[in-house]
Order: structure tokens, then sequence, then C-alpha cells
């Protein structure tokens, strides 16, 4: 009887494992079948054009048949950046105080609040950036440093996307310092450590490759946001000099002018192409991340 039991068990185990690993094969063909569509409907512009020529090219003329990704990729690029570069410091010290210093209470009150923050509509995010970030930047903090602006601008887009990924970014953080062993904690304030220094050089120290993992995950979402930023980067095709300069980030060109592309040769092309380089920056971006990502668990001995 017992041992009748055991090869059940190892039978279900060869099953379970058989079964993660078809599951594993299928979301890496997924990963190549979309790569792969996006080519195969990219192709058409790219035996017209060299793809080193449709990246760096400035010149945006559907109509005669020009087609420069240049200004929408560095758009994208910006206002990723700027939206992390404002998120991840707040979303780092706010996940730190609710973890070490919050009273109960605190993280009672904080947590449904980041619930609901997460569960907004994207066009919400967009409206409240169009009624209220871009006149302010329009009115108020524009002319303080340059003569004229929309409003409508990178930095618009950078302050809604950065709320928009706030909340992700510090319920993640939340979770990895959670992990943290206590012991940690005690040994560092057993040496004389403030809550300060215990957080800054051990619970973030610890927390490093998670860190870095949520950074990623942010930055694959923020990279991706369409409707938002579509409301409140103004959609002008040009390269941004300066924060207060329109961008058009490629998800707003999809979006923008998908409907359109049957009425031009190669716009639909033209259009893949933009999803599929989208779909590229993305991809290596994660590979690369992945790689230091190992080199700082080594580094650090985590």
């Amino acid at each position: 009887m017992h041992i009748s039991l055991l090869k059940k068990r190892i039978l279900k185990d060869k099953i379970a494992g058989r079964m993660m690993l078809c599951l594993t094969v299928i979301s890496m063909l997924l990963l190549l079948a979309m790569g792969g569509g996006l080519y195969w409907k990219s192709r058409s512009i790219l035996q017209e054009n060299a793809a080193w020529d449709l990246l760096t090219s400035s010149a945006w003329n559907p109509l005669s048949g020009e087609f420069g990704f240049l200004p929408f990729i560095l758009g994208s690029i910006y206002v990723t950046a700027l939206s992390v570069v404002i998120a991840l410091p707040i979303a780092l010290l706010n996940a730190l105080f609710l973890t070490e210093n919050a009273r109960p209470w605190i993280k009672k009150a904080v947590f449904p609040v980041l619930d609901i923050l997460a569960g907004i509509p994207s066009v919400v995010y967009g409206l409240w950036g169009t009624l209220i970030i871009v006149p302010w930047i329009a009115d108020t903090l524009g002319p303080r440093f340059v003569d004229y602006t929309s409003g409508y601008t990178l930095l618009a887009g950078g302050i809604v996307l950065s709320v928009m990924i706030l909340p992700l970014l510090v319920s993640l953080f939340i979770e990895i310092f959670s992990t943290v062993p206590k012991e940690f904690r005690e040994a560092s304030a057993s040496l004389g450590a403030t809550r300060w220094q215990t957080s800054r050089l051990i619970v973030v120290r610890k927390a490093l490759p998670g860190i870095i993992a949520a950074v990623v995950l942010a930055i694959s979402k923020a990279f991706g946001e369409t409707l938002a930023v579509l409301m409140v980067c103004g959609n002008m095709v040009q390269i941004p000099r300066s924060v207060f300069d329109s961008a058009y980030p490629l998800p707003a060109l999809i979006a923008n002018n998908y409907g359109e592309m049957l009425s031009l040769p190669m716009y639909e092309s033209a259009l893949m192409f933009a999803a599929l380089t989208m779909f590229a920056i993305i991809f290596i971006f994660n590979a690369v991340s992945r790689i230091v990502l190992q080199n700082v668990e080594k580094r650090f001995g985590i």
C-alpha cells in the first residue's frame, strides 16, 4: 500500500513538472509569435527602407512616404525616464516609512488608497492631467523657465505617468522590504544604528535586487502606456529639447493613426514597425536589466 501511494506521488510530480515545462515553452513561443507577427506585418516598409534609416530619421511625412521614427522613440524614452525619476524616490521613501516606521492605523488607511489609485483607468489620469497639470504648467510653472509653453509637454506626461506607476512601485517595494528578515534589523539596532541608518544600509541593500526588478517592471508598464500620455504630451512630431516641449511617444502614434492606416501606402506597415520597435526596446531593456540584476546579486552576495 505504501509503495502504491509513493508511485502515485512520483507520477503526480512528473505530471506537474511536465505541465509547468509545457506552460513555460508556450509562453516563450507566444513571445516569439508576437515578435514574428509584428515583423511580418512590417516587412513592406522594411523592404523599401533600411531599418537603421527608419530608426534614426526625424522626417515624418506619410504623404511623401517618409517615415522617421526617431522623435517618437526619444519621446517614449524621455517621458518614461522622467516618470521614473519622479516616482522612484517618492515610492521608495513611502515604502520605507510604511514598512519600518508607520503605525498600524496608518497602514490600514494607506493600503486601500494605493489599491484605488492602481485601479483607476488611464483615461481618468489623462483627464486629471489635462484639467490640472497642463494648465498649471502653462500658466504657473512654464513662464518661470520659458517664454511660452502650451502645457501639453513632456513634463506633463512625466508627471501623469509617475502618478500612474507610483502605486505599483510602493506596493512592490513594501512586499520586497517585508521579506528582509527581522533579525537583520535587530542586529543593526543592537550596534547602535538609527532607524534611518538601518533602513538605508540594511533594508535597502538587502532588497536591492528586488528594487531593481520592481523598477524594471514599472518602466515596462510606463513605456507602453497610451491613453493618458496621448492626452497630455501634445503629440507634435519633434525631438523634445526640454521638458517644456511637446512630445509624441510611440504608443500615442499608434493609437492616433491606426484608423487612418488604410488610406496611405505603407501606413499600416509603418505603424506595425512602430509596435515592433516598442517590442524590441522593451525586450532588450528587460534582458539587459536581468544581466545587471545578476551582477548586483553577485557583487553584494545576495
